[in-house]
């Protein structure tokens, strides 16, 4: 496995890009930052990160046998890869949709995942992640960050944790490229595994407020709620928020 790891950069995932279009890799290059300078969440949305004390990293993949449809398997699978390490370390993991995870109810990691396509297929994945290891203060508005250096008291030893979880995610995702069957074990065990999985929840969409439990995630990525009227409601991401309570 090829790791190359930089003192800075502003993103993991920009430059495990370009540097993917400058020379060939192979699948499951891994690109770490001790610091990221502008490290990107979902929708653009900034990830703190003290300098040294946690893992922000970034992996490639070349998933050509995923078409555009099942793409969101892809997403499940890395979240799946995350989650399966974390449980050895602190219980009530979860995933929150799309992927963030969630210990309790505070974030301990994010992910995002950008691809490109060939026509009907995904010709070029890559996965950032984000970890909250050893920080034991956060300074941002991010409403509800959480490491496990908080969680454990003690510190966890990086290139340790980053071995663990590369060996982790890529053995989920490996399962996608047997049979049918394993890609239906993957969205079982993502749906499982929901943050919110069980219960009513409060959330918000261009409405506003109502109640409702989750039904499930499908193959394409949409969030599918049961309201407290039984109407089944579906959104795409960021078309639907969780409200705390």
């Amino acid at each position: 496995m090829n790791i190359i790891k930089l003192d800075t950069c502003s993103s993991t995932n920009s430059f495990l890009k370009a540097l993917s279009e400058q020379q060939p890799l192979e699948e499951a290059a891994c690109v770490l930052a001790r610091e990221q300078t502008a490290g990107r969440g979902q929708a653009g949305n900034h990830w703190e990160s003290e300098a040294g004390k946690n893992l922000t990293f970034s992996l490639l993949f070349y998933p050509n046998f995923l078409p555009v449809k099942e793409i969101f398997l892809l997403s499940e699978a890395v979240s799946l890869g995350v989650k399966t390490v974390l449980d050895h370390f602190v219980d009530d993991v979860t995933i929150k949709w799309p992927n963030d995870i969630y210990v309790g109810e505070r974030k301990i990691a994010g992910i995002l995942i950008e691809n490109d396509f060939t026509g009907e297929y995904v010709s070029r994945s890559i996965a950032g992640i984000g970890l909250n290891v050893n920080q034991a203060v956060f300074r941002s508005d991010a409403p509800n960050p959480v490491s496990l250096i908080q969680l454990t008291g003690r510190e966890t030893n990086l290139d340790q944790l980053l071995l663990q979880l590369l060996d982790s995610i890529f053995k989920t995702c490996s399962l996608l490229k047997l049979q049918n069957l394993n890609k239906d074990f993957i969205e079982q065990q993502y749906n499982q595994a929901l943050y919110r999985r069980e219960g009513r929840h409060l959330y918000r969409d261009q409405a506003g407020l109502f109640h409702a439990r989750i039904e499930l995630v499908d193959s394409s990525g949409y969030l599918h709620l049961i309201d407290d009227s039984g109407l089944r409601r579906s959104y795409p991401f960021k078309a639907v928020s969780f409200v705390r309570s």
